[in-house]
């Protein structure tokens, strides 16, 4: 039998029970027809470029046993990352606008949730473990094979399953325990944490306190890793007496930061600003960028400029040369 206090924990949990919403009604981008029509085929065009290009990144390393190193072991789990990121909201939007339709069930919502905060919590981890792995590469190249063993590797990848899997139960039983009483309208094209926060009418206190502590912990920490292996990159490339050498690593650098400063600035903008600052309009903006442009555009900033992925790109794609991208971009390697 259930003691008392884990029956009081669990019986919040009883959806059908204590909320009278049993779906929420999700407004999308826009209500103009025309408009929809045109973010229909721009988003499904992205959905399909962000499966096709990460799927090609992970099909090139798989095959080239060249590439079975820890950068591209990295690599090919953020581009499995993206691919499940994009699908857990894209997809839905999509069904949706075909079949004019608008809502999303109780149980679907949260699921969703669940889905999209774990996927941005492996994202925001594998950046901070390519980050250290570049750091290593460049600051202790000697020691490189000694410390980024197989066993390593393999263990900062499940840590961080683990981690964003904990982190995220934590935050859905946290909403699963408040009450939805009447408005259940969205205005957005998935569900997200804070739009569901305005529309329950439970103290929601806790909630937004984790949010701003244990939430804003596991994505800092990943952050200041990543700002600390640069800044030692950096100090250890400006003692590079070629002037080209220098250009090559901080353009490769900068490229890395670019991905890094849109993905940590527009989570950072939706989830950990103040109430008073936001907008519908702006935290649209915001999570469009981190849930469909980002994962569209870490295949073109972290691989297709890498040559070695290149060649290994045209061998899958059955060409001699992979030429769209040039010859002449940097290596990452």
């Amino acid at each position: 039998m259930l003691g008392p206090n884990l029956v009081q924990v669990l019986a919040p949990m009883n959806w059908a029970n204590q909320s009278s919403v049993s779906e929420f009604l999700l407004l999308g981008l826009s209500r103009q027809p025309q408009q929809q029509q045109l973010l229909f085929w721009l988003f499904l065009i992205m959905y399909l470029a962000t499966v096709l290009g990460n799927l090609l990144i992970i099909l090139a390393i798989g095959a080239d046993s060249r590439l079975h190193t820890p950068m591209y072991f990295f690599l090919s789990n953020l581009s499995f990352v993206d691919i499940c990121f994009s699908s857990t909201t894209v997809p839905k939007m999509l069904t949706n606008h075909i079949l004019g339709i608008q809502t999303i069930s109780f149980p679907g919502c949260f699921t969703q949730m669940y889905f999209l905060f774990e996927f941005t919590d492996m994202d925001n981890f594998l950046l901070a473990v390519m980050a250290y792995d570049r750091f290593v590469a460049v600051c202790h190249p000697l020691h490189y094979s000694t410390r980024m063993t197989h066993q390593l590797c393999a263990l900062l990848v499940i840590g961080s399953w683990v981690t964003a899997n904990l982190n995220v139960l934590l935050h859905t039983l946290l909403m699963a325990r408040l009450s939805f009483c009447a408005d259940n309208i969205i205005p957005n094209f998935f569900c997200d944490i804070a739009p569901l926060l305005k529309l329950s009418c439970s103290d929601t206190h806790l909630n937004e306190m984790m949010i701003l502590t244990e939430g804003a912990l596991i994505m800092v920490t990943p952050f200041v890793c990543i700002l600390a292996s640069y800044i030692r990159i950096t100090g250890a490339v400006l003692r590079v007496p070629s002037t080209k050498g220098k250009w090559k690593a901080f353009s490769t650098c900068g490229s890395h930061l670019s991905v890094v400063s849109l993905f940590y600035g527009t989570i950072f903008a939706v989830y950990f600003s103040p109430s008073s600052s936001h907008s519908a309009e702006k935290d649209t903006a915001a999570t469009v960028l981190y849930t469909v442009v980002t994962p569209m555009l870490n295949p073109f900033i972290y691989s297709l400029r890498n040559r070695d992925l290149k060649g290994s790109l045209s061998k899958v794609m059955g060409r001699k040369r992979f030429s769209v991208w040039g010859n002449n971009q940097s290596s990452l390697s």
